[in-house]
């Protein structure tokens, strides 16, 4: 290993579509998911397992409380049974929420609220604002290509706005639903492949109407401690160090695109050299900007619920 890179991050994953049956068993197996459970039924009142079994979408508040605890438990679980000691740490997306419990700025039973109210705001504003936005995702498209997509929209008329740069030929790109069709056809055409479309959308400066309603009604009414360790902003790197910073860095994944391959940078520059990623991932830290820059430690809930010799 280079001795110039000897730290170990947190790396908390953006969150993917998850159903009952990928994280059920976890959450009633592992004895640390099955207290973080219990924590979240008895804060929202209602269990959120059931909630989870139930929900017709994606991104319902019961998937995104269950995926918030499944990743706070993951790394609880990893510094407890692989001995993880973690000196900074970074959440890409959704996995700023469970970063903020795992760094000590925010109490797990504040998380859970904040995630559940945080979606109930989603819900509220995408019902009457932006409603015909999504945000697509696609691979195998550079950046040159993807600035002549933008300009081909511009000179149509339509808007279109990058949310997340995930590696050099990995983008997500916001637009109106109306031109999705035409999008995939111009991808198709550079050779690259589309992945999957998130509705709601995500990481536009649109979503300034989300962003106030979040502050006033969520995330102004939270205390944010001080990490315990050094966070790295995943809009353009920066390194924090303060509870009011996590709480920005929270408010502005609204309306910021993600910039990883600068993150990466910055995490290189605070020495690190290994990564856990802490939930069920299928971008952040497959990516080539990651497997690059880092030694990989993918610990998911199959993980977590393999037997373990004792001693």
């Amino acid at each position: 290993m280079d001795t110039q890179y000897t730290g170990t991050a947190a790396l908390f994953p953006g969150m993917n579509p998850v159903k009952y049956a990928d994280l059920a068993r976890f959450l009633i197996v592992n004895p640390v998911a099955r207290r973080r459970l219990s924590e979240a039924d008895r804060r929202l009142g209602h269990s959120v397992l059931d909630g989870l079994e139930s929900a017709e979408d994606d991104y319902s508040e019961d998937a995104q409380v269950a995926f918030m605890l499944t990743c706070v438990a993951l790394a609880e679980w990893a510094v407890a049974e692989l001995g993880l000691e973690v000196t900074a740490g970074v959440g890409p997306s959704f996995g700023g929420k469970p970063l903020a419990v795992f760094c000590g700025s925010l109490p797990f039973e504040d998380a859970v609220w904040m995630t559940a109210e945080l979606s109930h705001c989603m819900d509220e504003f995408f019902a009457t604002e932006c409603h015909d936005v999504v945000t697509h995702s696609f691979v195998r498209v550079d950046g040159e290509q993807l600035a002549e997509i933008q300009d081909e929209l511009d000179v149509l008329g339509e808007w279109s706005e990058v949310s997340c740069h995930v590696d050099r030929d990995l983008h997500m790109l916001s637009l109106r639903e109306r031109n999705l069709e035409w999008l995939e056809k111009k991808i198709r055409g550079f050779g690259g492949l589309s992945l999957y479309s998130m509705r709601p959308p995500m990481h536009s400066t649109a979503f300034v109407g989300l962003r106030d309603l979040a502050e006033e009604r969520v995330l102004g009414r939270l205390e944010f401690a001080d990490p315990a360790f050094p966070v790295v902003d995943d809009h353009d790197g920066t390194v924090l160090r303060s509870g009011a910073g996590i709480r920005t860095m929270l408010l502005d994944g609204i309306v910021r695109a993600v910039r990883w391959p600068q993150t990466v940078d910055a995490l290189r520059e605070l020495g690190i050299g290994k990564v856990g990623v802490f939930g069920p991932d299928s971008l952040f830290g497959r990516v080539p900007a990651t497997r690059n820059a880092f030694e990989v430690l993918p610990v998911d809930p199959r993980l977590a619920l393999l037997p373990r010799r004792k001693g």
